[in-house]
């Protein structure tokens, strides 16, 4: 193997038969499981990496000439690279920045180029043909490659939502065929109250001119859009809304995620065009190619500045092959570097989330993607209004995730401010919003008015508060926001933010100033526009 570089980050451990630790079943790979269609990505470095780190921790935004001369990785490494893989067979498709490279070949085609061994993996009880050792490339091409992603598509992201379903005598949900609230201020919210409670309402903005991304594994349906539209009185109509196959094919069908980032992304910036990225599936892969079709739309879109994503995985999962977080890191790196801030769920598990994301582990642990340190985290807060629609209290949410990232220990200059621990690593979350589902949004899911939350409704609402205030520094000639949080560290303490000083998520406790549960607090959207078109 001396003449071979392996990449030991690309793959998690797992026993070569029998029950994994994990929960998964392994068995040998057959024939036909070796016929089967792989999609890899191998993600390249990016030259002058921390040179780029550090001017978006500054707070400066960078070119698209840039990004695809100085910050891309040389043709030639690449061109060596991709004439290699065509040789054995693959096919090959490069991004136009030519940080990523994209490989599709069978199973048996990858076992022998990339000199790895397939077993049949079984999880949830579906079956993955997947990598059982390190993948390894010759040396002589080996070296702008930091990572080959693909191998185990068994590991996945998790979604970020609660439902609170409708029942028999609901206060705020009547019965009928078209069931709406019914109860002014009360659970599930409707979009104006939401507006009125983040002083969101009546600030003469509504995105015009503004695209929100969202990235999820498929889209909702039409008809439950519009329903949500006309319940909540928005003038909103189904031309604002794209639709992006990213991979093509056949697209899972809505399970809730894509339509509570649509509906409430939509509701809160109804003036705003919504891109939706549909990845196909929840496997690194597709989520990396859906993140590269983003920056390459971003490149060429320059109303394209915000980005919801309510996913994530514990860190601790991710760890077992860390190559996955280099390479998801590079692209929040790049979108961060063009201006487009990415809004991040904390998650809906606390302080502890096991692998699924919906229980609680023995050990705490964030989630990334929302500890990159190139994101805005959103963490989730308990809102509580009053019959006059003002807030009678705002606590921290008792499962949103929050704590110290073990995969960043360097913590970002910008990360400091009243009541931010001491310490070295990036702490989650940077902001927060309304998530209890008990307190939770109003939605139309398969023509069914129901009750959602979870930190996946508090990043879409925090794109589209983005949204807003783009469209408010455009209208005072301003361009576009740069990373947001080297912004909104230093309003710690101010009439920009609520400061939410009670609640916990388990291991971490709401305080005055920054705390790990709703991060720097709650914003007050008139206010932060005012501070950010000075």
């Amino acid at each position: 193997m001396s003449d071979r570089k392996v990449f030991h980050d690309s793959v998690a451990p797992f026993p070569k038969e029998g029950i994994a630790p994990e929960g998964f079943v392994v068995n040998s790979a057959t024939d036909e499981h070796r016929k089967e269609p792989i999609k890899l990505h191998f993600s390249l470095n990016i030259p002058s990496q921390e040179e780029l780190e550090d001017r978006v921790a500054a707070g400066q935004t960078v070119s698209n000439e840039d990004l695809h001369g100085k910050y891309a990785p040389a043709r030639a490494e690449v061109d060596k690279l991709t004439t290699w893989l065509k040789s054995e067979g693959l096919e090959v498709q490069v991004t136009p920045d030519r940080t990523s490279v994209y490989v599709s070949g069978t199973a048996a085609q990858i076992e022998n180029s990339l000199d790895v061994k397939m077993a049949r993996v079984t999880k949830g009880g579906l079956g993955y043909t997947a990598a059982l050792n390190a993948p390894s490339l010759p040396a002589d091409i080996a070296g702008p490659v930091q990572a080959i992603i693909g191998l185990q598509p068994f590991r996945q992201a998790h979604k970020h939502l609660k439902a609170l379903l409708p029942k028999a005598g609901n206060r705020a949900l009547s019965a009928g065929p078209n069931p709406q609230p019914n109860i002014q201020n009360a659970p599930p919210y409707l979009v104006e109250e939401v507006l009125a409670a983040y002083n969101a309402d009546n600030i003469g903005v509504t995105g015009a001119g503004q695209t929100i991304a969202i990235l999820i594994d498929t889209v909702p349906l039409d008809s439950d859009l519009q329903a949500f539209w006309q319940r909540n009185g928005i003038s909103v109509n189904l031309s604002q809304i794209k639709k992006i196959n990213v991979k093509g094919g056949p697209l899972p069908v809505p399970e809730g995620e894509e339509t509570l980032d649509v509906s409430w992304a939509s509701g809160i910036a109804p003036g705003a065009t919504i891109r939706i990225y549909a990845s196909g599936s929840l496997a690194f892969v597709d989520l990396d190619a859906a993140l590269d079709k983003i920056l390459g739309d971003a490149m060429a879109d320059k109303s394209i500045r915000q980005l919801s994503i309510s996913l994530g995985l514990g860190e601790l999962f991710m760890n077992q092959a860390p190559g996955e977080i280099a390479a998801q890191h590079q692209k929040y790196l790049q979108l961060a570097a063009l201006g487009v801030n990415v809004f991040v769920s904390s998650g809906d598990a606390g302080s502890n989330p096991d692998e699924t994301g919906h229980g609680f582990g023995p050990t705490p642990q964030v989630e990334y993607a929302s500890s990159d340190p190139c994101v805005v985290g959103v963490g989730g807060t308990s809102l509580f209004l009053a019959g006059d629609g003002s807030v009678s209290k705002e606590i921290g949410w008792a499962n949103g995730g929050g704590g110290k990232s073990v995969a960043f220990k360097h913590r970002p200059v910008w990360q400091r401010g009243t009541g931010v621990p001491g310490g070295r690593q990036r702490l989650v979350p940077d902001v927060s919003l309304t998530a209890d589902p008990n307190e939770g949004a109003f939605l139309i899911l398969n023509g069914v008015a129901q009750q959602f939350g979870g930190t996946s409704w508090s990043a879409p609402v925090w794109a589209a508060f983005c949204a807003l205030i783009n469209e408010a520094r455009a209208n005072a000639g301003k361009a576009s926001l740069p990373f947001l949080n080297p912004l909104i560290y230093p309003l710690i303490g101010t009439s920009c933010f609520r400061d939410i000083v009670k609640g916990t998520n388990g291991a971490f406790d709401a305080v005055p100033g920054y705390d790990m549960v709703t991060g720097i607090g709650a914003p007050n959207v008139k206010a932060l526009i005012a501070e950010l078109t000075k």
